[in-house]
């Protein structure tokens, strides 16, 4: 049971990283750091589909098999890190219960710069 719960949850984490956010059927939202958001229009598309295509999970970056959390060098730009958390709602004032649940999760995909976290 535990295994097929952890693979439902990275299915929807990779639903949402690989849609940016624009998934129907997995609630959430994609944000973006203050140095994300400063970097120019071009580095910042880079930045999105360096996330979007993100695929290097190991036991090293993913020990939990969730998905969650990945970090990828882009050539020019620091290191980006992305992370997505889970909460109760779109309000985002609770933690989830059940974050392989869809009607109980609501996630959020943030996007920083290395020297941000």
């Amino acid at each position: 049971m535990a295994a097929s719960r952890t693979k439902r949850i990275a299915e929807l984490n990779d639903r949402l990283r690989t849609a940016l956010g624009m998934c129907r059927g997995v609630p959430g939202m994609v944000v973006m750091t203050n140095g994300v958001a400063a970097l120019d229009e071009p580095d910042q598309v880079h930045v999105l589909q360096a996330v979007r295509n993100f695929r290097a999970f190991s036991e090293d970056n993913d020990p939990y098999g969730e998905h969650d959390f990945g970090s990828v060098a882009i050539e020019g730009i620091e290191n980006v890190l992305w992370k997505i958390d889970y909460f109760a709602d779109a309000e985002c004032m609770m933690g989830s219960v059940d974050p392989a649940d869809t009607n109980q999760s609501y996630r959020v995909l943030t996007i920083m710069l290395a020297s941000e976290y």
